[in-house]
């Protein structure tokens, strides 16, 4: 596959070229183009996660640890298991001031930034339940950027 990066002196624009390409080469240069520009858009703004805590009856404990660098979560659905989730390079998390059982995950990476928020989903999966009528867990509720315009 030859995909050309043209960066020329005079703009700022990075231009991608590619000749002759088919459906697949032009699938592979939108890919690069999309991460290029999240990495622009992370570099320059930052990418921030909002998730929420959401529960019927068992208040959900989440405990930030090593400065931001991991989630504890105990109390879960009223289990005594304590969930550890560590967050991924680059990635920060804190509760928010504003509003109540709500966590913020911020980093300019932004892949790294939705894996942990993936992981912190999947850590509040319920098992072995009828998930339509026990929807307890923590969710993202908001993607945006840190710096808003």
């Amino acid at each position: 596959m030859d995909i050309r990066v043209l960066k020329t002196k005079k703009s700022s624009k990075v231009t991608l070229a590619v000749w002759q390409g088919g459906r697949k080469h032009v699938a592979c240069l939108r890919t690069i183009r999309s991460l290029i520009n999240n990495m622009v858009i992370g570099v320059t703004k930052g990418f921030l996660y909002k998730m929420r805590a959401v529960y019927a009856h068992f208040p959900i404990n989440a405990i930030i640890q090593d400065a931001g660098g991991a989630i504890e979560i105990r109390n879960f659905l009223g289990e005594k298991t304590v969930r550890h989730v560590k967050m991924l390079g680059g990635v920060s998390i804190s509760e928010s001031k504003a509003q109540k059982d709500e966590l913020i995950l911020e980093g300019n990476d932004i892949e790294n930034v939705s894996q942990s928020a993936a992981s912190i989903q999947g850590a509040c999966r319920v098992r072995n339940k009828d998930i339509r009528k026990f929807l307890d867990g923590i969710y993202v509720s908001d993607r945006t950027t840190i710096t808003q315009e």
